[in-house]
């Protein structure tokens, strides 16, 4: 029964994902039909048909909009999915990359690339989201410094932890952009959460860490069960509480980085879209993190979508979407939980 609701649960967020994708595209300055969005990227795809070109809406379709709704899918399903990380390693409703302070870590590695150009000599496109992940991190690390009394991890100083971790980061990124002027208004435009003027080359950035990570994380669904039944019944149960631990906080992390890397901070998927698909298909991380992964995608396609066409010409911030959803939702599960905290 529990198979058949995630498959079903699956089915549903696939097609949900092939329609978002197209619809995202067809809105915008220009308007363009679905059947034009799909003959494009058929198209381009697969070598079917006559090969004939549909003009300026191919251009529109394949250059400007399609690479940028994949990234945003690919962004929203990788902190999604990191996300369900957080909170099933902490056991905590309310762990997400924004929240803990991750994100801020990652912007500050970020902005300093941007800033000083250090590494993109060597490295080229790679520097930045190797940056953002050691930025991401140092400040995860931190806080579970932080959290840790008597040797024990507190999940009720979690979120404190994580509110200090990213005072301090958004101080010292502040210092940066005082310190470079010129870049003031490109980096706080980014940090809001941009992915104006988004190309392939981007695509190809986010992809390997995003993909490889969900797989990675979908290996130790069985560990990551074996966490919510408390550090030690999954020590007696022979699992490596600290190592694994660790190892799944700094993929996490590496994938938190890459998306920071490219989108800037985008607050509240990592901790509205577990917590839904949580409470619609059970905890089973072997389902949970696909479902996530389709489910953040979807959601974050949306929310870029809306901050296209709400001020349009102009262009909101995504991240000024995901925070009108995500604060009351973290209000409401911060009140729900508040009472075991208590006890």
């Amino acid at each position: 029964m529990r198979k058949a609701r995630a498959l079903a649960w699956g089915g549903g967020l696939i097609l949900c994902l092939l329609f978002s994708l197209a619809a995202a595209v067809s809105v915008g300055s220009t308007e363009i039909g679905l059947e034009t969005v799909w003959r494009v990227i058929v198209h381009h795809v697969l070598p079917l048909g006559d090969g004939a070109s549909v003009g300026t809406d191919e251009v529109i379709i394949w250059e400007l909009r399609l690479p940028r709704v994949i990234l945003v899918a690919l962004i929203g399903g990788t902190l999604a999915v990191a996300g369900t990380v957080f909170q099933g390693l902490l056991r905590n409703p309310l762990a997400d990359p924004y929240v803990l302070g991750v994100s801020s870590g990652a912007s500050v590695g970020s902005a300093l690339v941007v800033i000083t150009g250090w590494g993109l000599t060597m490295l080229g496109q790679w520097a930045l989201p190797l940056a953002a992940f050691v930025g991401a991190a140092v400040s995860v690390l931190l806080v579970l410094r932080l959290a840790r009394i008597r040797m024990q991890l507190q999940v009720s100083s979690l979120i404190l932890a994580g509110v200090v971790v990213q005072s301090f980061f958004g101080a010292v990124l502040t210092l940066l952009i005082s310190l470079s002027p010129e870049e003031l208004n490109r980096i706080q435009f980014w940090l809001m959460g941009s992915l104006a003027l988004r190309e392939w080359q981007h695509v190809e950035v986010v992809l390997p860490f995003s993909l490889g990570g969900v797989v990675l994380c979908w290996l130790f669904s069985r560990e990551l069960n074996l966490f919510a039944l408390g550090d030690r019944s999954a020590t007696h149960l022979g699992l490596s509480v600290t190592q694994v631990r660790l190892g799944l906080i700094l993929l996490a992390s590496l994938m938190t980085g890459a998306a920071v890397s490219v989108a800037g901070m985008i607050g509240f998927v990592g901790l509205v879209i577990p917590h839904m698909m949580r409470m619609l298909t059970g905890g089973d991380h072997r389902t949970l993190i696909p479902l996530s992964l389709l489910a953040g995608a979807i959601f974050l396609i949306w929310a870029d979508a809306l901050s296209r066409v709400v001020l349009a010409p102009r262009e909101l911030p995504i991240g000024v979407i995901t925070a009108f959803v995500g604060a009351p939702f973290f209000a409401a599960i911060l009140r729900r939980h508040q009472h075991k905290w208590s006890g």
